[in-house]
């Protein structure tokens, strides 16, 4: 007889499992004597007594004072109340208050060789009967013989090997990404260390090697990720699962926000999700492109996979053509390539009424390039680049992005780049509501080059910059500012 693995337990609902969860990381971070800020965890669920007095276990009045990572310092004191409930519950129990997903595994002893889970060893029956090969012997489960057939072929001898599984998320984490972005990002580290950030709410994650130490699937995966984000930091993420990134981001974008969306990996299942969607759908797909082929009846990802690929290349070009086609069937070559978040600054104004005076566009943008310089000066960073964007009367919107020379948070330089793009645009006549300026690529100041000049009207712009820096840090940002500018911006 085969043996059939035991049904999960069932989840119970949401708030109980992420009130178990809490306090089952409280009371791990103390088991394994990591230090956190004075009082992060106190009155939480590792030091709540059992409901008969009882004092919980050592492991769990270890917590005190200490956190896990990714942990807020201070949670609401609902959760804080539930997670006592529940720890002491599940301490009176005698088992962990969480699902056996998320236990952590202890690095003296290998979990792949424990007997109560060991697939070498069958309690009714003893060790497993080992064959000349290292493999099981004829009649044992997945041995040949009279038990079951395992070897990945049908009698006919033809592959029936499963397909490509599922194993990229695509996390949209909402609204709370503006307070918690960087926060969030740690927690979907904790199940991968292969995590793209999408900034500003975005992020991919190529979940394959940890499939196995949850034990889980991607999408248990995904829910597990969206049950501690709601729970530490109030997170209702969207989350998209499939066998690669672009069909993950359509899944996750595929319906409201709040709920996890798994596309099948098998050509079927992938073929029958991108029929009917429209081809601007496709990740890389711009407006044009989409126009241009629904000038020849191609409207749907459907139609586009079924054109032959010649008539794509004469639409769009031959190497056009390959790529959309690739795309409309479902294959996406790109990888999950790990990286922290670019990290960016930005000062916006917005005009009183329709502003049609380049004068007062221009005075704006030299009051906000003052403001970023200011910034990155007192906290001692450079941009690699800048971004203007114009946001005009019908709510069309204008950006434009270019590198600095060199890395600088020098006012006069930010200002410069600032000036020709905003004279770029050649915007006459447009009504503007609100220009906004964006310090991208930041980086270190110390870790930046500076090209020596000698030109001694620049170092003297320099040592007023910093007269002018060092004025505002005492009397406020009022006490200096340049010549020109507006007087809120």
């Amino acid at each position: 007889m085969t043996r059939r693995p035991a049904p999960s337990p069932a989840l119970p609902d949401p708030a109980r499992l992420a009130a178990a969860y809490t306090a089952l990381a409280l009371a791990r971070a103390g088991a394994r004597g990591e230090r956190g800020p004075a009082g992060a965890s106190r009155g939480a669920a590792a030091a709540a007594p059992g409901p008969g007095g009882e004092a919980p276990p050592a492991s769990a009045r270890a917590g005190s004072g200490s956190r896990t990572p990714g942990l807020p310092a201070a949670l609401p004191d609902r959760v804080r109340a539930a997670a006592a409930r529940a720890a002491s519950a599940a301490f009176a129990a005698g088992r962990p208050a969480t699902a056996p997903a998320v236990e952590a595994r202890d690095p003296a002893r290998d979990p792949e060789r424990d007997p109560a889970r060991d697939p070498e060893r069958d309690p009714a029956r003893g060790p497993v009967r080992r064959s000349r090969r290292g493999g099981p012997a004829p009649g044992e489960p997945g041995g040949g013989g009279d038990g079951e057939n395992t070897s990945g072929r049908d009698p006919s001898g033809r592959s029936s090997e499963p397909g490509p599984t599922p194993r990229v998320l695509y996390v949209h984490f909402g609204e709370a990404a503006r307070d918690h972005y960087p926060e969030l990002l740690e927690l979907l580290a904790d199940l991968t260390p292969v995590v793209q950030a999408l900034p500003p709410d975005a992020a991919l994650a190529d979940v394959r090697g940890a499939l196995r130490y949850f034990r889980r699937d991607a999408a248990g995966l995904a829910a597990m990720l969206r049950l501690r984000a709601l729970a530490l930091y109030d997170a209702d993420c969207t989350v998209g699962v499939a066998a690669n990134p672009l069909l993950a981001r359509m899944a996750a974008h595929d319906g409201p926000p709040g709920a996890v969306r798994c596309v099948p990996a098998d050509p079927r299942g992938t073929a029958a999700f991108l029929e009917r969607k429209p081809v601007a759908a496709l990740h890389g797909v711009g407006p044009a492109t989409a126009r241009a082929l629904a000038a020849y009846g191609l409207d749907s990802v459907g139609r586009v996979a079924a054109a032959p690929p010649g008539t794509l290349q004469r639409i769009l070009g031959a190497a056009a053509g390959r790529r959309v086609r690739e795309l409309a069937c479902g294959v996406d070559p790109t990888t999950v390539v790990p990286s922290a978040p670019a990290r960016a600054m930005s000062r916006e104004h917005r005009f009183g009424r329709d502003e049609l005076d380049a004068d007062v566009r221009r005075r704006a943008l030299l009051t906000l390039a003052d403001q970023l310089g200011f910034r990155m000066r007192t906290e001692r960073q450079v941009a690699r680049a800048l971004t203007l964007t114009v946001r005009c009367a019908d709510r069309s919107t204008i950006t434009r992005t270019r590198r600095l020379p060199e890395p600088t948070a020098h006012t006069p330089a930010l200002t410069a780049l600032a000036y020709a793009l905003h004279d770029g645009l050649g915007l006459q006549r447009a009504r503007v509501r609100a220009v906004a300026l964006r310090a991208e690529e930041l980086t270190a100041a110390e870790l930046a080059t500076h090209q020596l000049s000698f030109d001694p009207g620049e170092e003297k712009a320099r040592r007023a910059e910093a007269a002018a820096d060092r004025a505002r840090l005492r009397f406020g940002s009022g006490a200096a500012h340049p010549a020109g500018g507006l007087d809120a911006a």
